[in-house]
């Protein structure tokens, strides 16, 4: 079924979510198609926030069963729960009928609609920072209030998404606003993008305010909120357009994303993995060996500078890069990131010589496999997935268990393997105790173990960890000048 939880247009633009209309007469269609949020040129509707459940045939007599949310991905800039049927937990579901969960799965704002920061936004009383956080909150309150009218045990939830989805994952087990509400249990994340997160009032979140003001018609106005929220609609989702990609191959940088609000988010990922507690005691987590080569400029392939992005496969190309990705590091800092990522190396299941890889590598550990690592390891048990099959990019593994086909059946192994040991986490909280492989194929071990488990081409393994938590020790004693 689908369902509201709450809707915002209008006077709620900004604001975090509201409360639904009451449905006093009739019925409510909950078979109905909902949109998706505001993104790129012309979709989306501000009247977005809307949940569906997905589950196997549940009577009243049975016992509930656990409860899984994803959150869909996008670089916190597009992305839409409506793409998601069958939810990204169908496939993931139906690998074992030992498993048996509900599925929810729920919209939230992104780019300038969900993430819009400034000071001025901080101190108006009718506007909120990262809405869209709050927008994923508030369907974690609706399965604590309302999930047992489908068969769903509110003690027993789940969080999940890829990429962006994965990112919202490390939000909520890191937020303040989280803490003692014990909204969820278990936290998995799949490839989790976790951009730099400056505060609501840093300089480059004030850079993002002021452009939006200019492009909407609002640079000089005396109430500028008023005038965000009355601003036209098509004019906003054109400067958030504009904006999310005005970084995206040059300094790897996305453009909106969640920031440090000092309400809901009051500690950078750094600091809660440092001396903080998780609002989850279980985490499996994922990344992909190639995967930071989707967030980096395309022509560090090309001895040839680039047209479009200005690089090339130089040495000096790739200064030029980490310089723009990371304005904040000393030339102290700059070389020790250089001598940890060297122009021929090798890391985990990867040897390497090229600037393409070192660079891929470099963005791939600190957008997203550190903050996998970071989250397993400070959990009170945690898990580690790499996904090493070709071309092992950003997404590549979501064949297995985001999508229904061939594969599942021609590498029936690795589906049940991987698949399974994420359905077992859900139903369980251990991603070995509903394992569907046979003895001979290996478990997946405890990242405290120093291993972690590797889906590769030749078969399902385990590997050492501890090239990439070195790595990741580096990144956390700079974090603050990242910042992340």
């Amino acid at each position: 079924m689908q369902g509201p939880v709450c809707i915002q247009a209008g006077k709620n633009r900004f604001r975090a979510p509201q409360p639904p209309t009451p449905i006093k007469n009739g019925t409510y269609d909950t078979d109905r198609a909902f949109d998706m949020c505001p993104q790129r040129t012309v979709n989306g509707s501000e009247d977005c926030l809307y949940l569906g459940v997905y589950s196997r045939p549940w009577r009243k007599e049975q016992a509930l069963r656990p409860v899984l949310l994803t959150f869909y991905g996008g670089g916190f800039i597009r992305g839409s729960a409506s793409f998601d049927i069958p939810p990204s937990g169908f496939p993931v579901l139906n690998v074992s009928s030992l498993n048996d969960y509900v599925v929810v799965y729920s919209n939230y704002r992104t780019n300038v609609f969900g993430f819009l920061p400034g000071s001025k936004i901080a101190s108006h009383s009718d506007v909120d920072l990262n809405p869209g956080l709050l927008d994923q909150q508030a369907a974690l309150k609706w399965i604590q209030n309302y999930i047992e009218q489908f068969g769903g045990d509110p003690r027993n939830v789940t969080i999940w998404g890829q990429s962006a989805g994965g990112g919202s994952v490390v939000a909520q087990t890191i937020a303040t606003g989280n803490k003692g509400l014990k909204l969820f249990t278990k936290a998995m994340s799949s490839s989790p993008f976790w951009p730099k997160t400056p505060r609501y009032d840093a300089p480059e979140s004030e850079v993002i305010y002021q452009q939006t003001l200019r492009d909407v018609g609002c640079a000089n106005c005396t109430d500028e909120i008023a005038c965000l929220k009355s601003a036209d609609l098509q004019l906003l989702r054109d400067s958030a357009l504009r904006q999310s990609t005005s970084l995206q191959y040059t300094t790897s940088a996305f453009t909106f994303g969640p920031v440090i609000d000092d309400k809901f988010l009051t500690q950078p990922l750094s600091s809660v993995i440092t001396n903080g507690a998780l609002n989850a005691e279980l985490v499996l987590t994922s990344y992909n060996l190639h995967e930071g080569e989707n967030f980096i400029p395309p022509g560090f392939t090309k001895a040839n500078t680039s047209a479009t992005d200005g690089f090339n496969s130089s040495e000096a190309s790739f200064d030029s890069w980490i310089r723009g990705y990371l304005p904040g590091f000393t030339p102290s800092d700059i070389d020790a990131v250089k001598a940890l990522y060297p122009a021929s190396g090798t890391a985990e299941e990867i040897a390497y010589n090229t600037t393409y890889t070192r660079a891929g590598l470099l963005y791939r550990d600190l957008g997203l496999a550190c903050p996998a690592y970071w989250l397993s390891s400070a959990a009170k048990k945690g898990w580690v997935i790499e996904y090493t099959i070709s071309p092992a990019k950003h997404a590549s593994d979501v064949q297995y268990w985001n999508t229904i086909g061939e594969i599942q059946k021609t590498h029936a192994v690795t589906y049940q393997g991987y698949a399974g040991a994420m359905a077992s986490f859900v139903q369980t909280g251990d991603p070995n105790v509903h394992k569907v492989t046979n003895a001979s194929i290996v478990g997946v071990p405890e990242v405290r173990s120093g291993e972690q488990f590797l889906v590769t081409s030749g078969g399902l393994k385990n590997g050492s960890i501890g090239m990439l938590e070195q790595r990741c020790a580096f990144w956390l004693s700079v974090a603050g000048r990242v910042p992340v």
